[in-house]
C-alpha cells in the first residue's frame, strides 16, 4: 500500500500522520538508520534501563514506610499499571516500527500538536532521567573509592557535597563517554550493554540466593503491617489527589500497597524506552513485542524475588533506606556481599543511562525529520548511520545538567512525564483501530476497548499521587512547548510545507 493510498488526515495542528508514510520517511538515505538489533538485544535493553536505581534504592525506603514486607504485592501493582501500557506500546512498536516511541504513534493517531506535546515531555523525561541516574552513579562510584581510600575532593563532588561551588565531574565523565559510544553504533552499545547487563542480573541473582539462607520466618509478622495516616501534606507538598479529592493516602495496610506502588512505580521506568530503537530493530513487528513484554516480566519476577528475600533478611523497621540490599547483609555479618552489591549497582547504572539518552536521541531525531525541530539534525553519520548531532548536543547538554544540578526533586517528574506518555499511548490504539482498521498488526492488544482504557485509568491514579507542585512544573515545561511549536514547528513541520 502507497502513502498516497492514504493521505493525511485533519487540519491545521491536528493533522496526522499516516502509517505508510512514516514508513516511507526512514527509507530516506540521509535520514536512515541502521537496522542490528534482534528480539534478545531488545529484550537486554529493556532488562539494562529497568533495574537501576530503584531495586537497589526503593525496596527499603518503600518497606520500612509504607508497605512493609508486602512491598513485593506493591511491585506486583506497579507491573500491572506497566503492562497494560506495555500491551498498548507493543501494538503500536509492531505497526508503526519508526524511532520515536510514542510521539510517532501520537503523530498517526491522535494529530500532529498532541504528538509535539508527548514528544516535548519525552525530551524532558530521557534528560532528566539520564541526569538523575548518572548522578546516583557517581555516588556509588565515590563510595567504593572510599572504601579502598580514594576521596574525590568535595569541589567535584558535586553540588549536594560541596559547600557553595560544586561539580559532580564523575557524572559529568559518564554521560560524555556514554555519548561517544552511542555515536559510533547501535551493535557496540548492544555489545557493552549486554556485558553490563550480565553483570548486573547476576548480582541481583546472587543477592535473592545467598539471601535465602539468611531468612528469618519472623521478619515476615505482619506481612501487612496495620494501616497508619500518613503525615498530611501541606500546600504544594501535599499529592493533588489528596487537594482535590480530600484523599488522605495511608502508610501500611491494603491501601498502604497501592500507594507505594506510585512510589516503586518508578523502578519500572524504561521499558518504553525499548520502542524508541523499533527502526534500528531487523524484524520489529516480531522482535518489538517481544522485547518490551520479556524485558518487563523479567524484572518484575525479579523485584519481586528481591524484596521478598530482603524483607525476610532483616525486618522492615530495621532496613536502611540508603543502601537496603547491601545493608541487609551487613546486618547478618557478610559485608562480602554488600561490595559485591555496591559494586552491580555502579556497574548497572551505566546502563540505565546509556538507553535513556539513546530513547531521547531517537526521539529528537524523529521530531526533527518531521520539521517540527530544525532539520540539521535529522541528518545520520555517513559510516556509523546513527543520529550523531542530535546525540552530541543532547549528551553534552545532559552532562552539563548532571554535573552542575542537584536534581532529587526532580526526579518526580520523570514519573509523571511517564505516565503521560502512557496515557497518550493507550487513547493512541482506540483511535487507530477506530481509524485505521485496515492496517496489519503483527502484535494486537487484547480486550480493546477495556484493556486501553484501563491502562489510561491506571496510570492517571498514579499521577495523583504525585505532589501538586510536580505537576506546576510539569505543567509550565509543557506550557514552554506549546508555544515553541506554535512559534516554529507549526510553520515548519513537513506536513505544513506538503499541504501548502
Amino acid at each position: 500500500m502507497s502513502a498516497q493510498a492514504t493521505p493525511p488526515r485533519g487540519r491545521g495542528v491536528f493533522r496526522t500522520k499516516s502509517v505508510e508514510q512514516s514508513i516511507l520517511d526512514t527509507e530516506e538515505p540521509e535520514h536512515a538508520l541502521k537496522k542490528s538489533l534482534s528480539a534478545l538485544d531488545l529484550t537486554v535493553f529493556g532488562v539494562g534501563v529497568i533495574i537501576g536505581t530503584g531495586i537497589f534504592v526503593l525496596t527499603g525506603k518503600v518497606a520500612k514506610e509504607t508497605a512493609g514486607p508486602a512491598t513485593a504485592l506493591a511491585f506486583v501493582a506497579a507491573a500491572v499499571v506497566c503492562a497494560l501500557a506495555a500491551l498498548c506500546y507493543a501494538e503500536f512498536a509492531s505497526t508503526v516500527p519508526v524511532a520515536g516511541s510514542a510521539y510517532t504513534f501520537s503523530y498517526t493517531s491522535l494529530g500532529e500538536l498532541v504528538a509535539w506535546i508527548i514528544g516535548w515531555d519525552l525530551v524532558l523525561e530521557f534528560a532528566l532521567g539520564t541526569a538523575v541516574v548518572a548522578v546516583g552513579w557517581s555516588g556509588y562510584v565515590r563510595s567504593l573509592m572510599d572504601n579502598v581510600d580514594w576521596t574525590m575532593p568535595q569541589a567535584l563532588s558535586g553540588p549536594d557535597a560541596a559547600e557553595g561551588f560544586g561539580f559532580d565531574l564523575l557524572a559529568f565523565a559518564l554521560v560524555l563517554v556514554l555519548t561517544v559510544i552511542l555515536v559510533v553504533g547501535m551493535k557496540l552499545s548492544a555489545r557493552v550493554t549486554s556485558v553490563v547487563v550480565a553483570i548486573k542480573v547476576g548480582v541481583v541473582l546472587m543477592v535473592i540466593v545467598a539471601g535465602l539462607f539468611f531468612i528469618k520466618a519472623e521478619n515476615y509478622k505482619p506481612f501487612i503491617p496495620p494501616a497508619e495516616p500518613q503525615p498530611a501534606g501541606s500546600g504544594w507538598d501535599a499529592p493533588l489527589v489528596q487537594l482535590i479529592f480530600g484523599y488522605e493516602p495511608t502508610n501500611f495496610g491494603v491501601m498502604g500497597i497501592f500507594t507505594a506502588a506510585s512510589i516503586v512505580f518508578f523502578a519500572f521506568l524504561g521499558f518504553d524506552v525499548v520502542a524508541t530503537a523499533a527502526e534500528e530493530t531487523k524484524l520489529p513487528q516480531r522482535d518489538m513485542p517481544r522485547g518490551i513484554l520479556g524485558s518487563l516480566i523479567i524484572c518484575t519476577v525479579l523485584y519481586v524475588a528481591v524484596s521478598i528475600v530482603v524483607t525476610g533478611m532483616q525486618h522492615y523497621s530495621e532496613l536502611s533506606v540508603s543502601a537496603p540490599l547491601a545493608d541487609a547483609f551487613k546486618a547478618t555479618g557478610h559485608p562480602f556481599y554488600a561490595g559485591l552489591i555496591s559494586f552491580g549497582a555502579a556497574v548497572g547504572l551505566t546502563t540505565v543511562c546509556m538507553i535513556l539518552l539513546l530513547g531521547q536521541t531517537r526521539v529528537f531525531f524523529a521530531m526533527s525529520r518531521d520539521g517540527l525541530l530544525p532539520r540539521f539534525f535529522s541528518r545520520t553519520h555517513p559510516r556509523f548511520r546513527t543520529p550523531y548531532r542530535p546525540t552530541i548536543l543532547l549528551g553534552v547538554l545532559i552532562a552539563v545538567i548532571a554535573g552542575f544540578t542537584s536534581i532529587d526533586e526532580l526526579a518526580t517528574l520523570v514519573n509523571i512525564g511517564t505516565l503521560f506518555a502512557f496515557v497518550v499511548v493507550a487513547l493512541g490504539v482506540l483511535v487507530l483501530r477506530r481509524t485505521r482498521p485496515d492496517l496489519h498488526r503483527a502484535f494486537r492488544t487484547p480486550w480493546v476497548p477495556v484493556l486501553p482504557a484501563a491502562s489510561v485509568a491506571a496510570s492517571v491514579w498514579l499521577m495523583l499521587n504525585l505532589p501538586a507542585e510536580t505537576w506546576l512544573r510539569f505543567g509550565a515545561w509543557m506550557a514552554l512547548g506549546v508555544v515553541i511549536y506554535f512559534v516554529y514547528g507549526r510553520s515548519h513541520s513537513r506536513m505544513a510545507r506538503e499541504g501548502r
